[in-house]
């Protein structure tokens, strides 16, 4: 037995669950959220805890058992409490601005950067080094923390670019160092 996918879900107060064949829409304070699920799996709820069960111990249903109990549990979080990825400018020069929705990047091009959240969350920025992806699907917050991530990965002699808070980033030694 999965030991991830025989975990129940709790569903707190001001969550609401609704199952249908095999769709499941999870409704919360901030939002909501659907999930199709394989037809191999089965959700029930019951006394708001969620459980996922399957139909054999076939190697495809093992792996579909644990994916779909994460999935479930992501959705209950997120309706719930939200997600959020704190990046981090480094570097002398970089800054960012907030522009109504979208944010502006000055990260040592020639130009500056525009980037519009992805829908369904909401860019916010700290300070002038700070940015704060914030949203309800982790998925798409990991994906757009990604994205800006991409604009400027950090580099591996001088550490300047963008990174995750708390990230470390090993640096190289340069050329005087191999003598």
């Amino acid at each position: 037995m999965s030991r991830i996918g025989k975990k129940p879900i709790p569903v707190p107060a001001g969550v609401e669950v609704k199952i249908d064949d095999h769709r499941i829409t999870v409704k919360g304070p901030k939002g909501s959220l659907e999930y199709e699920h394989n037809p191999d799996l089965s959700v029930t709820l019951n006394d708001n805890v969620l459980t996922v069960t399957r139909a054999s111990d076939e190697r495809r249903h093992r792996a579909l058992h644990g994916l779909t109990r994460s999935l479930l549990a992501n959705m209950v979080t997120g309706v719930s409490d939200g997600y959020q990825k704190t990046l981090d400018l480094v570097g002398v020069g970089y800054r960012v601005q907030q522009e109504s929705e979208a944010i502006v990047l000055q990260i040592g091009y020639s130009h500056q950067i525009t980037v519009q959240p992805l829908p369904g969350l909401s860019l916010v920025v700290e300070g002038n080094n700070r940015i704060l992806v914030q949203g309800i699907d982790k998925q798409v917050v990991g994906e757009m923390a990604a994205q800006i991530k991409k604009l400027r990965t950090p580099n591996v002699y001088t550490g300047k670019g963008i990174r995750y808070t708390g990230e470390q980033v090993r640096l190289k030694p340069g050329k005087s160092a191999r003598r």
